[in-house]
């Protein structure tokens, strides 16, 4: 059992022995993820106090409307993990394709590709909603030493060696995996570090919310329409609250920490579903797994899926492990 108030570099090289390629590589990349979330940070807790709300005009890949503070964040992960020359390539949820990292030293031996949502419902920004940072990381499959391809950046999510998000809230907290495990910290603002305050983080196994937006009902599959009414119905510990902020990092931290279920379910108007396969339900999948839930398209496990594209969307249920078991049977119709 780690203990409190542990800082979190302190951690990291506690820890590095459990990496399965202990260069200490990977600590010096999650060191950098800190780094980018504590400027980060500054950025969104002075929102309201400079002009950075609001939208800029642009869309981005995914056709949705960037805002000021998506583009400032992914501009400020790039910086500091191209600049620290510990990775190979990024990918980033606003970003058309993947960046190859181009070290100045020829032989260079970087062996790890970073994929990021910069800023997870940046649209709430403006009205002072907690808002989060997604990463994942993956261990290089071409050779070191090559650019890196396309290749390293489609692989299934059960090859992930890292993952984590930070959230922007009444605290910040940075809450990561690397296979052993879920761990948070908090950061303390007077002195700019991070503090284990969250070991060991557990979904328990079932839980009373359920986090979906129910505006969008009647677009649903007719399984999440069942389950939905299921969560309703007054009957054993039911009816369940429901509770959806539209942060994906909000709503995953407030479920695995009091028990709950988030669904995007694929719809009439997203056929695909909304999320991205690679940049929030991998990571987000990675680290439910390992804090005892589990995560789901419905009928798939969401980490055993081979993605096709950067940009792939896949439906998603993840959550308390009972309660997605509960939702795949309405969707697989065993109900």
């Amino acid at each position: 059992m780690q203990r409190k108030n542990k800082t979190l570099g302190e951690f990291i090289i506690e820890n590095q022995v459990e990496f399965q390629y202990s260069t200490g590589e990977l600590s010096k990349l999650i060191n950098a993820i800190r780094l980018a979330a504590k400027v980060v940070n500054h950025e969104v807790n002075k929102a309201g106090l400079i002009d950075i709300l609001g939208g800029v005009g642009e869309t981005n890949v995914q056709g949705e409307s960037q805002q000021k503070l998506d583009v400032l964040a992914n501009e400020k992960f790039i910086q500091t993990l191209t600049n620290r020359e510990i990775v190979c390539g990024i990918a980033s949820e606003e970003e058309e394709d993947f960046i190859s990292i181009n070290s100045q030293d020829e032989n260079h031996q970087n062996k790890y590709v970073v994929l990021i949502d910069p800023l997870d419902g940046s649209s709430n920004i403006d009205v002072n909603v907690s808002v989060g940072t997604i990463f994942s990381i993956y261990r290089r499959i071409t050779p070191i030493g090559t650019p890196v391809t396309l290749e390293d950046f489609l692989q299934p999510g059960i090859n992930q060696v890292a993952a984590g998000y930070i959230i922007y809230g009444t605290s910040t907290m940075l809450v990561y995996t690397t296979g052993h495990g879920v761990n948070g910290f908090t950061l303390n603002p007077a002195i700019g570090t991070f503090y284990l305050s969250h070991p060991n983080m557990q979904f328990p196994e079932t839980g009373k919310i359920y986090s979906v937006n129910e505006g969008n009902y009647t677009h649903f599959p007719q399984g999440v329409k069942d389950y939905i009414k299921y969560c309703q119905r007054e009957e054993g510990d039911r009816p369940y609250t429901s509770r959806y902020i539209g942060s994906l990092v909000s709503d995953f931290h407030r479920n695995m920490i009091k028990g709950g279920i988030y669904i995007y379910p694929k719809s009439s108007v997203n056929s695909d579903g909304k999320l991205r396969l690679l940049y929030e339900c991998n990571p987000m999948a990675f680290l439910a797994e390992q804090a005892n839930g589990k995560a789901s398209d419905g009928f798939r496990r969401i980490l055993e899926i081979q993605p096709k594209e950067l940009h792939q969307r896949v439906p998603f249920f993840c959550g308390s492990r009972k309660m997605v078991d509960k939702a795949e049977n309405f969707m697989q119709g065993k109900a």
